[in-house]
């Protein structure tokens, strides 16, 4: 290997690889140490809600149905107090060309490659992204490279990674496969630097402004079925972008009041990066191994200043176990008829547990469905953890240890979603940036940290008070 292409030389460059891929000069956004102007950031796109519609309607993403689940909301009800149980419906981002919604923020990347030019596109994820980027990269007859992180060091894939893989190849992509480390976004680098193609990364404004559109349809659609705004707009939360768009959308379309509710299946304890707990977490996102790192620092990501910026919109942040998200998934299929994929049903589970709770004239949308296939099917989830030496039971869910035992429920009445508290994620987001900086915050950091935590600047200023006075 070449100095040149070595990790810290590729890495040195990145600011300028990043550039070069998106177009976008990140420099130019920043204000200080940590802050950046955000809003001006995801204006950069160029791209309006209706522009952004009217691009992803030819590639036919987007307009997908707003279902309502009337049996789920009657068990619901079977469950709950007299008057209460809220009327649940699911937006079906399933009937997208990928399955997924992740269609929507793959658009606007790959139509930006497209119209400048750029000879391909190149993703780096493990998940339902990859497979929209390639789907949207055939639609626009462009090249496509897929980065992912498949195996651990036995070469053991996951099964629901493997079935992402086939559905990558199926569109025509190339997919490059890498065991579990830090050189995913290296090897990204890399490939972007010699080929010259498009970053369609997770986290530039492109692809955060495609999920506007799902927010924006959420509260037209639920006006037209429902005759209201939806009281909960319940979204799966892992990185941050489906949570930052869909806010964002719900917003452009005045749904002031509605609550924006965040989602995770509970992993805690298990580390994402570590080759022995790889195999262990049966989900591959939309769990608290990416939801509280990118809540607390955002800037984790594969650009300079991530777009998405879940805790700038979160109202509530609830996780429910593994087996309550495999539970909800055979009821969603069994009671509805809906046989759908893993991520989408942990905000189905979050939505069940707190619907009991209220008023029957309220209405729960659940942001998003996903495809199912023969990898992400719950049966072949299971298996795999058995075979990694997970014990799969039935029994009480908060038995439910991650890694150790997924414990099923025997009753729709075990689903309950545990609160976590969004005042820890701030302390631990500005504990993070205090920690970087050696204490040393200039006054555009300490103007940018409230909006960015969608926290008071009492709370902030208490907070890094607390931190320079030698608190954690």
């Amino acid at each position: 290997m070449s100095d040149s292409a070595a990790y810290g030389a590729v890495m040195a460059r990145r600011a300028e690889i990043l550039r070069r891929s998106t177009g976008i000069d990140y420099e130019s956004f920043r204000r200080g140490r940590f802050a950046f102007d955000y809003e001006s950031l995801m204006s950069s796109t160029g791209y309006s809600l209706e522009e952004a519609r009217r691009i992803q309607a030819e590639v036919n993403v987007g307009s997908t149905p707003l279902l309502e689940l009337r049996n789920l909301t009657g068990l619901v009800r079977s469950m709950a107090r007299p008057g209460h149980g809220a009327r649940l419906l699911v937006k079906d981002e399933a009937a997208n060309p990928s399955g997924s919604f992740k269609a929507r923020r793959s658009a606007l990347s790959v139509h930006e490659a497209w119209r400048r030019g750029y000879p391909g596109v190149i993703a780096a994820t493990s998940g339902n992204y990859g497979a929209a980027v390639a789907s949207q990269a055939a639609a626009r007859n462009l090249p496509c490279v897929i980065v992912q992180e498949v195996f651990d060091s036995r070469g053991v894939g996951q099964p629901e990674i493997l079935e992402k893989t086939r559905a990558c190849e199926a569109y025509g992509a190339e997919v490059i496969q890498l065991t579990v480390g830090p050189e995913l976004f290296y090897v990204q680098l890399a490939l972007l630097e010699e080929t010259g193609y498009f970053n369609a990364s997770l986290y530039t404004p492109f692809s955060v402004s495609g999920i506007e559109t799902l927010g924006y349809e959420v509260a037209q659609d639920c006006r037209r079925v429902a005759g209201k705004d939806p009281d909960l707009v319940v979204i799966t939360h892992a990185g941050g972008g489906n949570v930052t768009g869909t806010a964002r959308g719900l917003r452009q379309a005045g749904c002031d009041r509605t609550l924006v509710v965040g989602a995770s299946v509970d992993l805690k304890g298990l580390h994402m990066a570590s080759d022995r707990d790889f195999n262990r977490k049966s989900f591959t996102t939309g769990h608290t191994g990416f939801g509280v790192p990118f809540a607390t620092w955002p800037d984790r990501a594969d650009v300079l200043f991530n777009a998405a910026r879940p805790l700038r919109y979160l109202d509530r942040y609830y996780t429910v176990t593994q087996g309550e998200v495999f539970y909800v998934t055979e009821a969603l299929a069994q009671l509805e008829g809906l046989e759908r994929g893993p991520a989408g049903n942990t905000s189905l589970a979050v939505a069940v547990a707190l619907a009991r709770d209220l008023p029957a004239e309220a209405v729960v949308v659940v942001q998003e469905t996903e495809y199912t296939g023969a990898g992400k099917h719950s049966t072949a989830q299971l298996t795999f953890a058995r075979e990694n030496g997970v014990e799969v039971r039935r029994g009480d869910p908060t038995e439910n240890k991650p890694g150790q035992v997924i414990v099923i429920p025997e009753r729709p009445e075990q689903i309950q979603a545990q609160a976590s508290p969004l005042d820890e994620l701030r302390r631990s987001y500005l504990r993070h940036a205090w920690q970087v900086s050696g204490g040393d915050l200039g006054q555009a950091d300490r103007d940018f940290f409230p909006a960015d935590l969608g926290a008071s600047p009492e709370f902030v200023e208490k907070t890094l008070a607390a931190l320079d006075a030698g608190g954690k």
